[in-house]
Order: C-alpha cells, then sequence, then structure tokens
C-alpha cells in the first residue's frame, strides 16, 4: 500500500514532496519506477491545485491518506485536490479537496499558460516539456517557427517570448488551439505573428511548404490518438517531410513520449526518411522526472541540416 510505504519512508518521501515554491512542478514521479511498487501515482502542483494522477485502482483509506497529507504539505495557496484515475475508460478530473476548479492560468519561467480541468485528459500544459520550452526561448530569437501537433501552444508561447520572428501552431483539435490562443493573450503577444491551423497535417503538406521555410520545427505528436495519428506507421510520415519544410542550418525537434520507444528509435527513422538532417543531442528532461530506464523517459532529440551544433 502507498500510504504504508509513505509511513516507513517518512523522511525521504517527505523530502521528495518538498513543493520548491508556486512554479509548476512534478512533486512525485511514480511513473519513473524509482520508487518501488509506486509506478501507479504521479503528483503535480499546478499552483493552486494539487494534481493526482493514478494509473491503477487504490482504496479509499489510502486516498483519504495521501489527500490528508498533501493538505498539509502544499503551500498556504494550495485551494484544491484533483484526482484523475487514467485507469478507468472515461477520464475526468475530480476535486477531492477544497474548492471545485475548471479553468485558470499557471506561470512557468516567466509565462502564462492558460489550463482548463473541464474536460479532457490533459488540463493543457505537459511539465515534463519544461526544459524543452526553456530551450526552444533560447534559441528562437529571429526565427521562424513551426510546431506540429501543437496542441495548446506551449512551444510556440516559448518561442515568441523568445522573440520568434513568427509561429505556425497546427493541431486537429480547435478547442487546443482556442487555449493556445489564450495563453498567447494571457502574455501579450504580437498575434499578427502567430498562427492557428485546425487542420490534419496529413492533409496539409502543401499549405506548409507554402508558409515556409522555417528555421525551427518543433515536432510533438500524441503516441496514438484514434483516428489520425499511430507512432508505428505515421512518425515516419512526418519525418520524410520535414527537409522540404526546413531552413538551410535549420533545427527540427523531435519528441516521443512513448516508453517502449527508445531515443534510437527516432535516430534510425530520421536516417532513414530525412538522412540530411543529422542528430545532434537529446535534450535533458528535468530532474523531477528521473526515470530508472532513460530510454523509457521522454525523449526529445535535436536534428539539424548541416553539422554546426548550437548550444545547449
Amino acid at each position: 500500500m502507498l500510504y504504508g510505504i509513505f509511513l516507513k519512508e517518512k523522511k525521504d518521501v517527505a523530502q521528495y514532496l518538498n513543493f520548491s515554491g508556486l512554479a509548476p512542478q512534478r512533486v512525485f514521479h511514480g511513473r519513473g519506477g524509482c520508487f518501488t511498487d509506486l509506478e501507479y501515482v504521479n503528483i503535480d502542483w499546478l499552483c493552486p491545485v494539487v494534481l493526482i494522477t493514478l494509473y491503477e485502482r487504490v482504496c479509499d483509506e489510502w486516498l483519504q491518506a495521501l489527500i490528508s497529507s498533501l493538505s498539509q504539505l502544499a503551500p498556504v495557496e494550495m485551494r484544491s485536490i484533483v484526482v484523475q484515475r487514467r485507469h478507468l475508460a472515461r477520464v475526468v478530473f475530480e476535486t477531492v479537496y477544497g474548492e471545485q476548479v475548471s479553468r485558470y492560468a499557471v506561470r512557468e519561467q516567466g509565462l502564462d499558460y492558460q489550463l482548463d480541468f473541464s474536460a479532457g485528459m490533459h488540463a493543457g500544459l505537459f511539465l515534463d516539456m519544461a526544459q524543452a520550452r526553456q530551450w526552444v526561448r533560447a534559441q528562437s530569437a529571429g526565427k521562424r517557427v513551426l510546431n506540429l501537433f501543437s496542441y495548446t501552444c506551449a512551444f510556440s508561447v516559448a518561442a515568441l517570448a523568445g522573440d520568434a520572428v513568427s509561429v505556425v501552431n497546427m493541431d486537429l483539435s480547435r478547442p487546443s488551439l482556442s487555449r493556445g490562443r489564450e495563453s498567447h493573450r494571457l502574455n501579450h503577444h504580437d498575434m499578427e505573428r502567430v498562427a492557428f491551423y485546425a487542420h490534419d497535417i496529413f492533409k496539409s503538406w502543401g499549405k506548409l511548404k507554402r508558409l515556409g521555410p522555417f528555421d525551427l520545427v518543433i515536432v510533438d505528436p500524441p503516441s496514438f490518438q484514434r483516428g489520425s495519428f499511430e507512432l508505428s506507421k505515421d512518425y515516419a510520415r512526418v519525418v520524410r517531410q520535414l527537409p522540404a519544410l526546413l531552413a538551410q542550418e535549420g533545427n527540427v525537434l523531435a519528441c516521443l513520449n512513448d516508453p517502449s520507444y527508445g531515443p534510437e528509435y527516432l535516430q534510425n527513422l530520421f536516417l532513414e526518411c530525412a538522412p540530411e538532417l543529422k542528430f545532434q543531442q537529446r535534450l535533458a528532461n528535468p530532474e523531477a522526472f528521473a526515470d530508472r530506464d532513460e530510454a523509457r523517459a521522454l525523449k526529445v532529440l535535436r536534428f539539424q541540416r548541416s553539422e554546426m551544433v548550437l548550444a545547449g
């Protein structure tokens, strides 16, 4: 039982569950497998909400004990504890402590992002991508950026904050793009420099080529989305199109979040489908997302048309 382990290792767990400020953060990363028998729970701090994500069924007594512990450990700004049960057929956000939550903004690295707990599987900001967003922000000055599978456009927000000349966001989900617009407006960005297309990427290569070439292309697809993307067959279709979208010495940031595929999968895919784009580096994940097997952790790989290496 998780609560029993919390009691046995109270000192270590309490130290790990230390909330460091108000910034969005992973407080406990059970999915990384670094804690025996705790692979089924993650805990995030999305001020003023603590989010518990469960991947297996747990007993009510354990959950209530965890809620009680978190209500004491969380910052005084905490207003709600929300549970999401990923093991159920219908995944929702359930407020189990404090105020009912729906939509609000969180601040990461000085930028505001709109969250939505009212529907869907994700609130709108992937915390494991924090360092990748920081990299995009640092590398975007004067660049034309294409954000494929853009979801709520968090990479776009980071790029414009880094003084990108323009950003094109493309995703099938119109509601997700609308949240991206809200995030840009929260940060008072020039909306004439950012475009949003609720299009099927696989039917839009011609349009994207006309909008390019791009200095930076971000590819962050879901592992599986029924009817629109299946990693094992569709990622290659994307990679084959990248050289035609990319400017000379342009960069591709290719992301892969499926634990069953290691980084060599992407490297081999680029070698086969776009050999002119050379692997340069794998970006580090935030320390809070430590994994006992780095091949299973989030993969964010940079490829470039030339051999020139940018500062990481």
